[in-house]
């Protein structure tokens, strides 16, 4: 037990035992994933699920402390593994080089006690969401863009993660376009991975817990949502390959973006309503989900047709 001899006067030989016998699924094993992924390796959880399609960059090394040069275009599912596994050989590690998808989800997911959601991404989130709330399964839910970031426990009891933000802002910044500080991203994910130990170790406190932190203004924060009420309006996340051949779809990307699934109209966010017929079901395609969230959104009130959603950058392989 000399590896975990600073952490046992904390948690005692019990909490050890409940960290060992734990199974946890990480999405993700990015800029949040690398804290995530070191702490709880480092900790003794039993059993670690690493999910991830992407590979290694040069422009993810500021952030992502798991990797350095010697893996650029490695998979980083694979380096990850490598690197965790160098770092506590004595748990049982699973990597899955996969995009999480809605009909993938499920899957992936089962027969694990807490899912970590570290892939930045408003599609990703809402699906694991999705799935955790309706399975009862925890979820630890964190994002950072910039400077600030935030950290959660939803699900199994506690309020989704919909319920918190069930609306989105008019535009969603990505680590791409709007750029995001490296410390920032690792003060989050210790959040994360912290909360993740206090659930494992059976402080169901984290669960109904967010926790905020704004380095511009050097500030925590954080509230209870134990209240909060699921919303009314929650559209799901969708494959391709679910659509039925009386969907009206409607693509809101430029033809740039990508061919259009079949059948599909073309119609920007601004026009959607112009292009509405009658329907039992609209789904709504763009890449990354939030033009149509938005897009449903606005036809909400204007149409008794069942509304979905498309995320394409979800739908390449691997």
């Amino acid at each position: 037990m000399n590896r975990y001899a600073r952490q046992l006067p904390v948690i005692g030989d019990a909490g050890q035992a409940r960290l060992a016998k734990a199974r946890v699924c990480v999405i993700g094993a990015g800029g949040l994933g690398a804290p995530v992924l070191a702490y709880l390796a480092g900790a003794g959880v039993g059993t670690l699920r690493i999910v991830d399609h992407d590979i290694v960059e040069a422009s993810n090394l500021h952030r992502q402390t798991l990797f350095s040069m010697r893996d650029v275009g490695r998979a980083k599912v694979d380096a990850a593994t490598d690197a965790v596994r160098a770092l506590n050989p004595e748990i049982l590690f699973e990597a899955e080089r996969a995009k999480l998808s809605p009909d993938s989800v499920t899957a992936v997911t089962r027969g694990f006690d807490l899912i970590l959601d570290c892939a930045d991404s408003f599609a990703v989130s809402y699906i694991l969401s999705d799935a955790c709330f309706a399975t009862r399964v925890p979820l630890m839910s964190a994002s950072v863009i910039g400077r600030a970031g935030y950290a959660g426990g939803f699900c199994a009891g506690a309020p989704s993660l919909r319920a918190v933000f069930p609306d989105l802002p008019p535009r969603l910044g990505t680590c791409a376009e709007d750029g995001v500080l490296g410390s920032v991203v690792g003060v989050i994910g210790s959040l994360q991975a912290d909360l993740a130990l206090k659930h494992l170790l059976g402080e169901t406190n984290a669960l109904g817990r967010l926790i905020t932190y704004d380095s511009e203004t050097l500030r925590f924060g954080g509230f209870s949502f134990l209240n909060a009420p699921e919303p009314d309006f929650a559209p799901a996340f969708l494959r391709v390959s679910d659509l039925r051949t009386d969907d009206l779809v409607l693509d809101l990307r430029a033809p740039e973006e990508g061919a259009s699934p079949q059948g599909a109209m073309r119609v920007s966010v601004a026009d959607v309503a112009s292009a509405l017929k009658p329907a039992s079901r609209i789904v709504l395609v763009c890449q990354s989900g939030q033009r149509a969230w938005t897009a449903a959104n606005a036809l909400r009130d204007l149409t008794g047709a069942e509304l979905k959603l498309i995320a394409m950058a979800l739908e390449d392989a691997p």
